[in-house]
């Protein structure tokens, strides 16, 4: 009975080892640009002392003061913020320094520092680059305004220059896509960038010179380029269209 079979299983069982087997495919691992493990360096340390200076003192009391004392650790992030702000990034001194300021343990702000991309690990230079790169931005030429830096200032995206000026990053969405395509340096906003307007930004900045921020072409704020088309006209008082027996 067997034997009537076999030639059949044979040629399945040949059958199925000629199909090739079928390979699952996969992406890239996504790793992040960042190491979030501590190493000891001579510019990051315990050992290095770090304290609120008067005025930030007083800028971080009043923050405490509009959260609950039982819930003051809501006051971290900005107070991590101000502590930044006054070190130019965010040491380990920094976070120990906070952790005592809330009374937390250290892992909870070194859990919430290594979490947001805004708070820098590592120093960086006096002016911190950050070039929107997200569709709106890439669509309006962000690509050359960061080949534009690359070129002018002699270095790469997550590089620092020797002089310790500029640092340079690419963000997503800076949120102002109407404006695209746009650099954050530190807290202020430089919008319709051109690669010839960037490179007289980086010259400015390097030079002390007064730099206006916002749209450099010269349109205010986010009004459309060829100037207002709606509300041109000082808006009608109350009781515009109105019945008057009403």
């Amino acid at each position: 009975m067997l034997a009537r079979f076999r030639p059949t299983l044979s040629a399945t069982t040949a059958a199925l080892r000629s199909v090739s087997i079928r390979q699952l495919s996969t992406t890239r691992t996504a790793r992040s640009d960042a190491i979030f493990i501590h190493r000891d360096t001579p510019e990051n340390n315990p050992s290095i002392r770090f304290e609120f200076d008067a005025k930030n003192l007083d800028e971080a009391q009043r923050i405490m003061a509009k959260y609950p004392p039982q819930y003051k650790k809501a006051a971290m992030i900005p107070l991590l913020h101000l502590a930044q702000k006054q070190n130019g990034w965010t040491s380990l001194s920094v976070m120990n320094y906070i952790a005592k300021f809330l009374e937390v343990p250290p892992m909870r702000v070194y859990e919430v520092a290594t979490f947001y991309t805004m708070f820098n690990r590592n120093p960086v230079g006096k002016y911190f680059l950050q070039v929107c790169t997200t569709t709106p931005c890439q669509l309006c030429g962000s690509s050359k305004i960061v080949e534009t830096i690359e070129k002018h200032l002699g270095i790469k995206l997550g590089e620092t220059t020797s002089d310790k000026l500029f640092t340079l990053v690419e963000v997503e969405c800076a949120g102002a896509c109407i404006n695209a395509p746009v650099i954050s340096v530190n807290d202020d906003y430089f919008e319709d960038l051109t690669p010839e307007s960037t490179v007289k930004l980086l010259d400015d900045l390097k030079s002390g010179n007064p730099v206006k921020r916002g749209p450099v072409s010269g349109r205010n704020n986010c009004e459309p380029l060829g100037g207002q088309t709606t509300l041109t006209t000082p808006p009608p008082g109350p009781g515009f269209m109105v019945r008057n027996d009403l």
